[in-house]
C-alpha cells in the first residue's frame, strides 16, 4: 500500500507527559492485554532461560527499556520465580506516571521489579545487565535516535540483546486496527495502534539501522503476529552459545 511504502512518523497520545493518569492508566492497560495476545515471551523466554543456565548460580541481571506498564518484565519475573532461576529485573521508561503504574502492577502482582525513571535517549545507562531488551518502542523514534537506542542497549549488554517492535506492512495494519478495538476500550489506543504501524520499521531497515549502530551481528526476523525482531549475543558470548560440533 503506498501509505505503508515509507515510515510516517507522527506524534502519539501516549507519549504526552500531559496525558491525565486516568486515560494514560487505560491506554496502559489496554497495551498490557495487545502484548499478552500476542506472546512474545514464549520465544524471548527461552533465549532468557540459556543465558541464565549458563551463567548458574550467578544471578542474571536484565534491563526492560521503555518499560510502560511494565508487563513484559513483570511476567518474566514471575516465569524465572516458578523456574527457580535467580534474577534482577530493572525496567525504565521516561514517564514518571508510567513508571508509578508500573510499581503499582508489580506490587499486585508479588513482583519484585526495580522501576526506574530514566530517558534513554539522554541518561547514561547505569549499572552492568546480561541482558538488555526494548519492546515497541522503537517506532517512536526518528531513525536517528533509533541508531541512538540500539547503540546504547549494545554498549549496555553484556551477553544478550533483544529487541521487539512493530511490522510495518497492511497486515500489521489492519491486525492492529482490528486488535487494538477488541482488546481494549481506550480511544488512544485504537488511534495509537495505527499510527503506530505507519511509524515501525520494516525488518530489512531494521537490519540496516543495527548495522548504523555498530550492533553485534545478529538476525532480524518476523514474528507472529505482526511483529519483528532483532537478537544478538556479544561477541565475549558468542562462544557460549555456539551449537557444539
Amino acid at each position: 500500500m503506498p501509505f505503508l511504502t515509507r515510515r510516517r512518523l507522527e506524534p502519539e497520545e501516549m507519549d504526552s507527559l500531559a496525558l491525565p493518569e486516568r486515560e494514560l492508566q487505560a491506554a496502559l492497560a489496554g497495551l498490557a492485554r495487545l502484548n499478552w495476545a500476542s506472546n512474545s515471551n514464549a520465544w524471548t523466554w527461552p533465549l532468557i532461560k540459556r543465558v541464565a543456565g549458563i551463567l548458574a548460580p550467578q544471578r542474571i541481571r536484565i534491563l526492560d527499556i521503555a518499560t510502560g506498564s511494565g508487563d513484559v518484565p513483570i511476567a518474566l519475573w514471575h516465569l524465572a520465580h516458578r523456574q527457580k532461576l535467580d534474577v534482577e529485573i530493572h525496567g525504565i521508561d521516561v514517564n514518571p506516571k508510567t513508571i508509578q503504574f508500573a510499581r503499582h502492577k508489580a506490587q499486585e502482582s508479588g513482583a519484585e521489579v526495580v522501576f526506574e525513571c530514566v530517558d534513554v535517549l539522554n541518561d547514561e545507562l547505569r549499572g552492568e545487565f546480561d541482558i538488555v531488551m526494548c519492546s515497541l518502542f522503537l517506532h517512536h523514534l526518528t531513525n536517528e535516535q533509533a541508531v541512538t537506542l540500539m547503540r546504547k542497549m549494545a554498549g549496555a549488554a553484556k551477553a544478550l540483546g533483544i529487541l521487539v517492535d512493530l511490522r510495518r506492512s497492511l497486515s500489521s495494519y489492519l491486525l492492529a486496527y482490528c486488535a487494538s478495538r477488541l482488546l481494549s476500550r481506550s480511544g488512544i489506543v485504537h488511534r495509537d495502534a495505527v499510527r503506530s504501524v505507519r511509524a515501525a520499521f520494516t525488518v530489512e531497515e531494521l537490519g540496516e539501522t543495527a548495522e548504523q549502530a555498530g550492533v553485534p551481528p545478529g538476525r532480524a526476523f518476523n514474528v507472529w503476529p505482526a511483529r519483528m525482531a532483532m537478537v544478538w549475543y556479544t561477541p565475549n558470548w558468542c562462544a557460549h552459545v555456539q551449537p557444539k560440533p
